[in-house]
Parts: C-alpha cells; sequence; structure tokens
C-alpha cells in the first residue's frame, strides 16, 4: 500500500498528470449533470451520434492541416447539434432516426477523407486513437488545460442557473411551454452544451465511448435515488471519482484511458444495481 501511494505521490510532481487529472475531473461532471437530462428525456444517444460527428470534424481539420482543430470541431458539432435538435422535431424523421443518420454518414466520411487525404504513415492507428481515446489527455498544454476550464466553468454555471427550467423542460415541455418556458431554447442550449462536452471529452475517452461518460453515472445514480436534484449530485459524484479512479489505474497500469474509465464506471453501475435491487427488497 505505502508502496502504491509513494508511486501515485511520485507521479504527481509531473504537470501532465495534473492537467490529465483536472481535464478528466472537470469533463466527467459536465458529462454527468447533462446526462441527466438526456436520458430522462429518452434523448440519451445524441452523444453518441455528436462523437461521430465531432470524428468528421477533425478528419476534416487534419485534411485541411490545421494545428488545432478545436475550433472547427467544436463549430460543426454544434451545427449538427442544433440540426439534429430541429430534424428530430421533424414528424417524418424521429429524433433516433436523425441521430443514426447524421452519426453514421459523418463516421463513413470522416474515415473516408482519413484514407483519401491523409499523409500519416499509420491511418489505422490515428483512426484507433481518436476513436478509443489515446495517450493525448496526458500530453495536454496549459493553453488547452485553461480552454476545458473556462468551457467546463461555462457548462456547470448555466446548468446551476438555469436548474429549474431544465428541470421542468426535463419532465413536462407542454406543462413548461403552458406557463411560458421558451422549450425550444432550452433544448437548444442542452444541445449546445453537450455538443461542447463532447468535443473536450474527445481527448479522454475517444468518440465511440462519450456516450458512457453520459450514461453510466445517470443510470448508477437512478438506481438508488429517485428525486431529480439527488440523482443529479449522485451521478456528479460517481462520474468525477470514476473519471479520477481510472486515470490513476490507467497511469499505474498502462491501460489506455477511456477504456479504462468507461470500464470503472461498469463496475460501479453494477454495484448501484445490486445496492438498488437489495434496497427495494427485489433480492429477495
Amino acid at each position: 500500500m505505502n508502496d502504491l501511494l509513494a508511486t501515485l505521490a511520485h507521479y504527481w510532481t509531473y504537470p501532465f498528470v495534473r492537467y490529465a487529472l483536472v481535464v478528466g475531473v472537470l469533463i466527467a461532471l459536465c458529462a454527468s449533470l447533462l446526462g441527466v437530462t438526456l436520458v430522462l428525456k429518452r434523448f440519451s444517444f445524441i452523444g453518441d451520434g455528436l462523437s461521430h460527428v465531432a470524428f468528421g470534424a477533425m478528419a476534416i481539420a487534419t485534411v485541411l492541416g490545421m494545428t488545432d482543430d478545436m475550433p472547427l470541431t467544436l463549430g460543426i458539432t454544434v451545427v449538427s447539434a442544433i440540426l439534429l435538435l430541429r430534424t428530430g422535431q421533424n414528424t417524418k424523421i424521429k429524433g433516433d432516426a436523425a441521430i443514426a443518420m447524421i452519426s453514421v454518414g459523418a463516421l463513413a466520411i470522416g474515415y473516408l477523407l482519413m484514407n483519401l487525404f491523409s499523409t500519416s504513415s499509420n491511418l489505422s492507428g490515428d483512426v484507433c486513437s481518436t476513436l478509443f481515446g489515446s495517450t493525448s489527455i496526458l500530453t495536454l498544454s496549459q493553453t488547452e488545460v485553461w480552454l476545458c476550464v473556462v468551457l467546463s466553468v461555462i457548462v456547470v454555471v448555466s446548468f446551476i442557473v438555469l436548474y429549474n427550467k431544465i428541470f421542468a423542460v426535463t419532465f413536462d415541455e407542454n406543462f413548461a411551454q403552458a406557463v411560458g418556458t421558451k422549450v425550444e431554447g432550452y433544448n437548444l442550449l442542452i444541445a449546445i452544451l453537450i455538443a461542447a462536452v463532447i468535443v473536450l471529452a474527445m481527448n479522454l475517452v475517444g468518440s465511440l465511448l462519450i456516450s458512457a461518460l453520459i450514461i453510466f453515472p445517470a443510470l448508477s445514480a437512478m438506481r438508488i435515488f429517485k428525486s431529480f436534484r439527488a440523482v443529479t449530485l449522485c451521478s456528479a459524484s460517481i462520474s468525477v471519482c470514476c473519471a479520477v479512479l481510472g486515470m490513476l489505474l490507467s497511469i499505474l497500469a498502462g491501460t489506455p484511458v477511456g477504456s479504462t474509465i468507461v470500464a470503472v464506471n461498469m463496475v460501479v453501475f453494477l454495484l448501484c444495481w445490486l445496492l438498488g435491487t437489495v434496497k427495494r427488497g427485489e433480492l429477495l
């Protein structure tokens, strides 16, 4: 145990480890807050769809030779979030069909562009790193960390300030609209915020695993608590703890960061499911 603590203390002396933990905690916090709303609105896979869009945007930035792909990726992902919201409200194209259409199309176009125009000698490795996460979370610069901090603060403050409105829109859009709440505007804001979180999370877990950060903490909390506030607070706590534990295990064991964090989330979900089952007496 002492050796383990000594090893962790040694790693903590490196700035890149501290940067990675700060960014990981912020991303996990933001994803969990918005995840509760998305799960309750049965729109969980918007994260999956937008993550594929972000992959396509990163491919375009790579083809264009951009050294900083964040602005382009964020812009395209936000626009796609707006399109998903608009298209999902169309009676001819339902929400799940719109997500599938945009996500699959973006993923295919992104991979096609990387094959046609990439100058990398390790295309498969680049694609795999983008889809499943890479060690880039451990090579963050101070600028990238501060950008993540600023965007995360915007997401958290927006959620706290607009908590009551988000609560109303989440549970009963018709009632919220009847009392004068601009439902469409708040749905649009939620979509834009989740797009920002997804772009931030690309370096942490990769585009294919982002949905796990959104879904697992919310589902774990729902197995134990019933009120929206309690579920939100529990989801945030679970997500942050899983992110920290997953990153520490990844550093110590040399495993992929994204996959390790998701694996920890899965274990916690199983424990919460068991706890919730025992609590309600369903196991007897």
